[in-house]
């Protein structure tokens, strides 16, 4: 794991708080993240990968707490499943609050999050003080970037800051389960 400066993890803090993207590295591969709550952050973002609202987005955050108030579990046991897998790389779509955006949770009235033990990424829901937006690094239905050069590569001059450092090396992007039925989605 490449070690990542407390001044780079506070400037990617900064420019989370500014509304900016970011791209930085996650369990497999890259991913693309901004402020959740910040609506023009979140759609500069879907702009980026080219990705339809509809389609919902995943919040990835350093513990469980940071991503209480945007998850309904009135439903008893709903989050049983979710934490005896967290944290670590597996997604879980939980029932949203109603207040949560249908930015973030497309056409759906739940939420894609995942409680992470990367690194970096941990220190950077910590420094932001709450979750962040996490998908990958990429325009939609192209391959994943795994690299900080296939990020250029893929965004050209719309490049954002990319906070390098390594992935915890899946090969292949986290599962996502449903929280209610426990039905795996991918």
């Amino acid at each position: 794991m490449i070690y990542v400066s407390s001044f780079k993890i506070n400037l990617a803090t900064r420019l989370l708080q500014q509304g900016q993207v970011i791209a930085y590295p996650t369990e497999a591969i890259y991913g693309l993240g901004c402020d959740p709550l910040n609506e023009y952050a979140v759609r500069t973002l879907l702009a980026l990968k080219r990705r339809p609202v509809e389609k919902g987005l995943i919040l990835i955050a350093s513990s469980l707490q940071q991503l209480q108030p945007y998850l309904n579990t009135d439903t008893p046991g709903v989050l049983d499943r979710a934490i005896s897998t967290w944290p670590g790389p597996t997604t879980w779509v939980v029932p949203a609050q109603s207040w949560v955006p249908n930015w973030l949770t497309g056409q759906h009235s739940s939420l894609a999050v995942r409680v992470t033990t990367h690194p970096l990424v941990t220190r950077l829901c910590a420094s932001f003080g709450g979750p962040i937006v996490s998908t990958s690094a990429n325009i939609s239905n192209q391959q994943p970037a795994r690299k900080p050069y296939q990020i250029l590569k893929n965004f050209g001059s719309d490049t954002p800051y990319i906070v390098k450092g390594t992935s915890s090396g899946l090969d292949q992007a986290t599962s996502i389960f449903d929280a209610v039925t426990g039905n795996q989605l991918r």
